[in-house]
């Protein structure tokens, strides 16, 4: 699901470019593989679709009514600048939530507000990948960068993270990624069965995941796991695997505590599955070491 005027121009992309939308940069592509959306405020991917093979999808052919449009989720109203986008897959570093060094950070790191500068493009008949780098300094000693695959099979997604300075540093990051789901009450996650969870609606008390977790309320929960798990909305299934995790967050604030950007009736159908890393497993860099945080996405039919 995403917002008309996104879709609007999407269908009037022809291979790449580069346009304006919500007074942001965006990267465009649709191509014979797919489509795909990226913010340059924040690297995030907004939107990806891919098309089944050796097909397309004309550019006024929409997704019928209650479809949704592509993998991810974007709120129809996403906030004016300097707020962020919700929705897609925002990455959050330095730090995840409100774990900042001093406790008094933006949410989710400075990351997401910050402006990112393309740095290269490899587009080939089977896909794409792109690489992005923050146009300014965002920490004294830590340098992200990131890169996006895209193709008619998966979407890739990779935060590197490079420490250039000299004294070791920790680090929380996640790739927040908001899943376009037919109904978020609707949805099943399978591959956590038995994990412990922190919950964050029950100040971060543990428990262990009795059973597949099954969305029927509001949900803030850090499994330890870092095995892929599957969503399934009753319409799609949807293979989520990850490096450099050992935290699965699953979140949805339910319809009475949506925030502010998210109208009640567009809040029913998103739910976060994020590969991350957390209070249960931070990162130690030391000089000269690098992290890399990734996600991959895939039909459970065609994952390997």
């Amino acid at each position: 699901m995403i917002p008309d005027s996104l879709r609007q121009l999407l269908d009037a992309t022809k291979g790449q470019r580069e346009a304006e939308w919500q007074g942001r940069r965006v990267l465009l592509f649709n191509t014979a593989w797919g489509e795909l959306a990226i913010s340059l405020q924040g690297a995030q991917v907004l939107h990806y679709l891919p098309f089944a093979p050796d097909t397309g999808r004309v550019a006024d052919a929409r997704p019928a009514p209650g479809k949704e449009d592509g993998w991810l989720w974007v709120t129809p109203t996403p906030q004016a600048l300097p707020g962020t986008i919700r929705g897609g897959i925002p990455v959050c570093w330095p730090w995840f939530a409100d774990e900042s060094p001093d406790g008094r950070g933006p949410m989710h790191g400075t990351a997401r507000q910050a402006e990112w500068r393309l740095d290269g493009v490899d587009d080939e008949d089977e896909g794409v990948e792109v690489h992005l780098s923050p146009t300014a300094s965002l920490d004294e000693q830590l340098t992200p960068r990131v890169m996006i695959h895209a193709s008619a099979q998966r979407l890739h997604v990779e935060l590197i993270t490079e420490h250039r300075g000299e004294t070791p540093v920790k680090l929380t990051a996640a790739l927040h990624t908001y899943f376009a789901v037919a109904h978020v009450h609707q949805c099943r996650v399978e591959g956590l069965a038995g994990a412990r969870y922190l919950d964050k609606r029950r100040d971060f008390s543990e428990a262990h995941q009795q059973g597949e977790l099954g969305v029927r309320g509001p949900l803030d929960r850090i499994y330890e796991s870092n095995r892929p798990v599957i969503l399934d909305d009753g319409e799609r299934r949807l293979r989520i695997a990850k490096q450099g995790s050992d935290s699965t967050v699953v979140w949805h604030p339910d319809s009475q505590q949506l925030p502010g950007d998210t109208p009640a009736e567009a809040g029913l159908h998103f739910l976060c599955v994020e590969a991350a890393c957390t209070r249960i497993d931070p990162v130690w860099l030391v000089p000269g070491a690098q992290h890399l945080l990734a996600t991959t996405l895939t039909r459970e039919d065609l994952a390997q």
